[in-house]
């Protein structure tokens, strides 16, 4: 039992390097490596805090002529540092707002928030609250999600979270590097892609045909779609700059010139390759199970009764996709309908037909997955039984 429990914890730590490869600055360390250079250093960290009291909110009229009419709220907070540096003092700060709810930060007593401290040589440093604590939350969930995978699934359920752990390894640390450092990001994909599928299905469910089975289906379906992809977004002229972060990518400071329709086409076979994944195990595991309840059913058959759970599965997992999508562009829809834009025009929008293609991609290729699993299987196991026969004394 206390093996268990320790492989357990192990995982759920293994989940958690990937999710917090980017935490936090620790500003204990020193924050001027130059002293020479004092007066032009900025040293900026992140920190955790606790909102001890608000102690007062002015509301006034802007006094910039730019502006003016417009009233600015600030909240004067007592906040205390639970991290680096400053960890144990209380400071009193002031938290403005733009009067964006996006952006605004309206806190009471009792939040933790996250700090943003920038220091200069000889000055006291300058502290804003840039945002609420989040992070916590999302471990709690994690967590839970780990646990209820291994209480449901026992071993499967651990085996879950160990290709979970990778799937998100090599993504943080494998694809999204070398997309930073200017690889073709099509290829990339591709190959992570096809390393997660193996391991995926190898942990799973072992090495055996199934797993051989469900590997060909997925990997055909997956390269199928992202070569349709490819095509229609070519022919149609998507950029890859429709979101406002693919835009942003243009100023990083690692001055590359990324193939933003590469990345537009990477990212459409990432987002289907979980449901592509699912498909082709179900209709792989179903196959093999109709063949050893009925060890003497013919291959034809047995492909005819893939493909009829196919075909169960495929109307569901489409909806899966395509409501995923949606689910993900309800402001902007609602947008759409407040200010009636017509059909035509919503249709040819970059974003709008960036969307549609990725969805629809990914519907497709889970479709044909199913035919190839299908075919695969069958054709392993008329390879096996001729084999068999061919062995018998």
């Amino acid at each position: 039992m206390n093996k268990v429990v320790t492989m357990c914890l192990l995982i759920i730590f293994l989940i958690g390097i990937p999710l917090n490869a980017y935490s936090d600055v620790n500003s204990e360390e020193e924050p001027f490596e130059n002293h020479e250079e004092h007066e032009e250093t900025v040293a900026s960290s992140f920190e955790r805090g606790v909102v001890v009291e608000v102690i007062a909110a002015i509301d006034e009229e802007s006094s910039d002529e730019e502006y003016s009419g417009f009233n600015i709220m600030t909240q004067v907070v007592k906040i205390k540092v639970l991290t680096g540096r400053y960890k144990g003092e209380e400071l009193i700060i002031e938290n403005n707002f733009s009067g964006n709810k996006a952006f605004d930060i309206i806190v009471s007593e009792g939040d933790k928030v996250i700090l943003s401290i920038e220091e200069t040589f000889d000055e006291a440093p300058k502290i804003y609250i840039s945002n609420f604590v989040r992070d916590t939350y999302i471990n709690y969930i994690l967590i839970g999600f780990a646990l209820l995978l291994i209480i449901i699934g026992k071993l499967k359920g651990v085996k879950s979270i160990i290709t979970l752990a990778i799937t998100i390894f090599v993504i943080l640390k494998v694809m999204l590097p070398l997309f930073l450092k200017g690889y073709n990001p099509i290829l990339v994909t591709i190959v992570c892609a096809i390393f997660i599928i193996i391991t995926t299905f190898f942990i799973i469910s072992g090495i055996n045909t199934k797993s051989i089975s469900a590997i060909i289906g997925t990997v055909g379906g997956v390269l199928i779609a992202g070569t349709i992809a490819y095509i229609i977004g070519s022919s149609a002229n998507l950029t890859g700059l429709s979101s406002e972060e693919a835009g942003m990518l243009i100023y990083i400071p690692q001055n590359i010139e990324f193939n933003f329709q590469g990345l537009l086409f990477a990212g459409i076979i990432i987002g289907a390759l979980g449901a592509v994944m699912d498909v082709a195990m179900s209709v792989a595991s179903s196959m093999h199970e109709i063949r050893e309840v009925n060890p003497e059913i013919d291959y034809l058959t047995l492909m005819k009764s893939g493909m009829n759970v196919g075909r169960d599965i495929m109307g569901t997992m489409s909806n899966t996709l395509i409501l995923a999508y949606t689910g993900s562009s309800i402001p902007l829809l609602l947008l759409f309908m407040a200010y009636e834009f017509s059909m035509i025009e919503i249709l040819n929008m970059d974003l709008m037909a960036t969307e549609i293609v990725r969805s629809l991609i990914g519907s497709i290729g889970l479709i044909l997955t199913i035919p190839i699993t299908s075919l695969t299987t069958g054709f392993i196991v008329k390879l096996k039984k001729i084999k068999q026969v061919r062995t018998l004394p």
